[in-house]
């Protein structure tokens, strides 16, 4: 059983910077969440956070986080580099998480924390707000139902202009820094999402001075026969589309394609469709579904999302290891 005595299930924040912040501000606006406990490594800044979103208890470690027996789950939202020790101290303390994306550093890291999540019975799931989103869940289920026949191509991207400058958390390697983890993870999940574990992977990349991936291209290819172009960049602003064509029509989405506002189907030989967002649905770039689908497994009492599942999370760094392993970028420890 979770949530306090009013039926409210009990969040803590573990790191205080601009997602957890985004976070926050999304989590709040949810009736049946209670923000009760946020931790840094600095007691200063919980408590500024704290403050600033009416949270009772700040803490100025990790570990006193994990160990509060009030925290029905964390949102783990520290750089990606710190996923596995952060998301691992609180499963190892018998707490629920969700824990951003990427979601570890490579598959290795991955495989510990479902191991550490399976082994306790504690919930456990990606903070892929994508795969929550009601517009890209309509679009899977157009694509499920055979609304645009087989699928044959996905194409998606994700750059930003930049330039990031070397002390940039982007371009440090013990930041997990670099254009795929914390781009290219939303084109390649967005892909996987629709044709599941590519059987091949060639990827091309150009590296920095400190040997992260400024801008990286893959083509990931299907047993099926389906192809998927998937393109990262931290020096350029891309679209940030994604379409995916089947063989009898396709669907756009339009930037930023993680968390639409609308999407159209096209199908031979009938006129458009376009899907928006209604008015329940809030805004297009919200985390409330995500915490929604955290809390209603919580409440049913489920260790992992289907939504969000872990072997679809598990598959995805597979495939960022094979493309890291091409364009030639590691990080230290690894």
């Amino acid at each position: 059983m979770v949530g306090s005595g009013d039926g409210r299930v009990r969040w803590g924040i573990l790191a205080t910077g601009g997602i957890a912040a985004k976070f926050a501000g999304d989590l709040v606006d949810l009736p049946d969440a209670e923000l009760v406990a946020v931790a840094s490594r600095s007691e200063e800044s919980a408590r500024e956070f704290a403050d600033r979103f009416g949270i009772p208890r700040a803490y100025g470690d990790w570990g006193a986080l994990a160990r509060d027996e009030d925290v029905d789950v964390v949102y783990v939202a520290t750089p990606h580099a710190a996923h596995r020790a952060a998301a691992g101290l609180c499963l190892e303390a018998g707490r629920n998480v969700l824990c951003e994306k990427a979601f570890t550093l490579n598959v290795r890291e991955a495989e510990e924390l479902v191991a550490l999540a399976k082994g306790r019975g504690s919930f456990l799931m990606e903070g892929m707000w994508t795969y929550c989103h009601p517009l890209v869940r309509k679009l899977k289920a157009l694509v499920d139902d055979g609304a645009i026949g087989e699928v044959r191509t996905v194409q998606a991207d994700f750059g930003l202009e930049g330039p990031f400058p070397p002390a940039h958390r982007l371009r440090d390697p013990a930041q997990g820094g670099g254009a795929l983890l914390d781009l290219g993870v939303y084109p390649i999940s967005f892909a996987q999402l629709l044709l599941g574990e590519p059987s091949d992977v060639v990827a091309r990349a150009v590296l920095s001075k400190e040997s992260i991936d400024l801008q990286t291209g893959a083509l990931l290819s299907w047993e099926s026969g389906a192809l998927a172009s998937v393109h990262c960049s931290l020096t350029g602003g891309t679209p940030t589309t994604a379409t995916v064509t089947g063989t009898r029509g396709r669907i756009d989405v339009p930037s930023a394609f993680f968390c639409p506002d609308h999407i159209t189907l096209h199908r031979t030989g009938h006129p458009s469709e376009r899907f928006d967002l209604t008015p329940q649905d809030g805004p297009a770039n919200t985390f409330r579904h995500e915490a929604t689908e955290v809390m209603r497994a919580l409440r049913a009492g489920e260790t992992e999302s289907a939504l969000v599942p872990l072997e679809g999370t598990l598959a995805v760094m597979r495939t960022m290891d094979r493309i890291r392993e091409q364009i030639g970028v590691s990080y230290p420890g690894e």
